[in-house]
């Protein structure tokens, strides 16, 4: 039996692993609940990098004292050799913006296939700086930009310049040196299409994992330039930065609403990320032994958690009382793990009766940390064929049977009630970013996005059933025939009734919805950490911290970077 059919039948066999059900799982709160795990794709990425032990070197190191210039990384992995190039320019404090729409920025970077010459670093350089009111070829796959931690660079500079390593304590308010504005891949701006990415790059061809590489090598880079100012301000008392101070910096980003569609747009991709997590977790359930030494791991990655959580600092009163509310989780879990317990079963039905959603996915990450051997060679299984197929000889009646079944969510929703139609999501043409409105906005109301699955579930099975009643024997092609704007949701529902997990079973219309939910599922999925929402809409988040640095590459490797935890000074 092949991999993907053991896979398969994990899944789907006569003897498959017992699944938490969708109902449970893709409920809103629950997936804006989500942490990183061993199959988050930055964990994912790390592992194959130190795995395959990638050639990773400095080509180009053309910077001026007050680390401005270009500078060229050449990668060699099993399969390709890639160049990342990268434009530092001097920014003004006023130009600085993490605006999407802003124009300027202290970093811009490519990921390009092959070597440069210096010609096509010349053409890179008059593009790449204008994102995108620039445009590059199929050469590049991913394009970027960031912007210096007002807080943390020139602070880290004037420390190790003056032979001082940066105080732990500021660099836990603020992780990193930089913060990304965007990462964009997939065929924007005249890159390399997705496709081409997946069929010609087979170190890149999981989801994600070239945009989350460069993020990696930006943090790399970040390191090496604040060492370079720091050398050239003061070289007779620099002093490099110690080797776990720079393991704790990662990346800075800000998410808003533009990464929420994704999560609607993309079910049978997402359907295989939650399967590959919940799959990974029904086989610690099933066949995780429970040793003096799970115990014991467990016990420490408990305490690890609750040391984590209380380092995150956030400016959100809320996500401040959920931390605190995880850390009474945590230490519940650990009195009863302490005290031994029977089976995973046992943990995980204790948690939810007694903890936070937060908490329950918390322990889920942990279980995940736990058994390697059952969870990692899952990480294969991220990508999916995204065909939503329409059924035209299928009967009505097993039509409505399948709406009735697995929509079953979207059925029970009272649309009808006070504020359950109130919002609706439009692209703004101003901010380039998708933007929630109200309906009391007739004209923008035109320009709504088709992401209320719910609602257009609801208003599909209505029409079915009234065209039942005088054509009981109808196929859907029929039905296709008399109401065609519907094709687009039928094709969804036949599609997803092939799939466990993927549709998000809540009412996006509704005028409470908390989009940010959305938001950190998906991040949750790449594997960031430190979570600080600034509104219903947008959060900060830091990404790679705790990872291992380029110069570890070659060394031994332990994957041992969840939930890091500041150094000691």
């Amino acid at each position: 039996m092949t991999k993907h059919a053991d896979i398969h039948a994990s899944l789907w066999g006569d003897n498959a692993l017992p699944l938490r059900p969708a109902s449970q799982v893709m409920k809103l709160e629950r997936l804006g609940s989500l942490h990183q795990s061993r199959l988050s794709f930055m964990r994912t990425l790390v592992r194959r990098i130190f795995r395959e032990r990638w050639k990773i070197e400095l080509a180009t190191l053309d910077l001026n004292e007050q680390g401005f210039g270009t500078v060229v990384y050449e990668v060699q992995a099993p399969d390709g050799f890639f160049s990342f190039v990268l434009f530092s320019e001097q920014l003004l404090s006023e130009e600085r913006n993490d605006r999407v729409i802003a124009t300027k920025w202290d970093l811009t970077m490519a990921l390009v296939e092959g070597q440069v010459t210096p010609e096509y670093v010349v053409q890179l350089q008059q593009n790449v700086p204008k994102q995108e009111a620039g445009r590059v070829d199929s050469r590049v796959f991913v394009l970027s930009r960031a912007n210096r931690s007002a807080r943390n660079f020139d602070y880290v500079v004037e420390q190790l310049a003056s032979g001082k390593q940066p105080e732990v304590a500021k660099i836990a308010e603020v992780g990193y040196l930089y913060r990304t504005t965007a990462v964009y891949g997939s065929g924007k701006l005249g890159m390399a299409d997705w496709e081409k990415v997946q069929q010609k790059f087979p170190d890149f061809a999981r989801p994600f994992a070239s945009e989350m590489f460069v993020c990696f090598m930006l943090r790399n880079f970040s390191l090496l330039q604040v060492e370079h100012i720091a050398r050239h301000r003061n070289a007779a008392t620099f002093t490099p930065m110690r080797h776990d101070i720079k393991r704790y910096f990662g990346i800075g980003n800000s998410t808003g609403l533009g990464m929420a569609p994704y999560l609607v747009n993309h079910p049978l991709l997402i359907n295989q990320w939650i399967s590959m997590r919940e799959l990974a977790l029904a086989r610690i359930r099933a066949l995780g032994a429970i040793t003096a030494y799970t115990q014991q791991l467990t016990v420490e990655l408990i305490t690890r958690a609750v040391q984590y959580t209380h380092e995150t600092i956030t400016e959100d009163a809320s996500q401040t009382a959920l931390n605190k509310i995880v850390v009474q989780d945590m230490q519940k879990l650990k009195a009863l793990v302490t005290g031994g317990f029977n089976s995973w079963d046992e943990l995980i039905a204790y948690s939810e009766q007694h903890c936070s959603l937060q908490g329950q996915e918390m322990l889920v990450s942990i279980m995940l940390e736990i058994y390697p051997d059952l969870v990692d060679e899952l990480e294969d299984f991220h990508c999916s064929d995204e065909f939503l197929d329409l059924d035209p000889l299928m009967p009505l009646q097993q039509l409505k049977a399948v709406i009735e079944q697995r929509y079953d969510w979207a059925l029970a929703i009272d649309f009808d009630a006070e504020g359950a139609k109130e919002t609706y999501w439009y692209r703004s043409e101003e901010k380039m970013e998708p933007r929630l409105g109200s309906i009391a906005d007739v004209e923008g109301k035109k320009k709504a996005m088709a992401l209320a699955v719910g609602y257009a579930v609801r208003k599909c099975y209505n029409m079915l059933v009234e065209y039942i009643v005088n054509n009981p024997e109808h196929i859907t092609a029929r039905f296709m025939v008399a109401h065609p704007k519907l094709r687009g949701i039928v094709r969804r529902i036949q599609s997803m009734n092939r799939s466990v997990y993927g549709d998000i079973q809540a009412n996006l219309l509704d005028r409470d919805v908390l989009p940010i939910h959305l938001l950190r599922c998906k991040l949750a999925f790449f594997g960031v950490s430190k979570f600080d929402p600034r509104s219903r809409l947008w959060v900060r988040n830091t990404m790679f911290q705790g990872a291992p640095l380029l110069e570890d590459i070659g060394k031994p490797f332990i994957d041992d970077w969840f939930m890091p935890l500041t150094p000691k000074q």
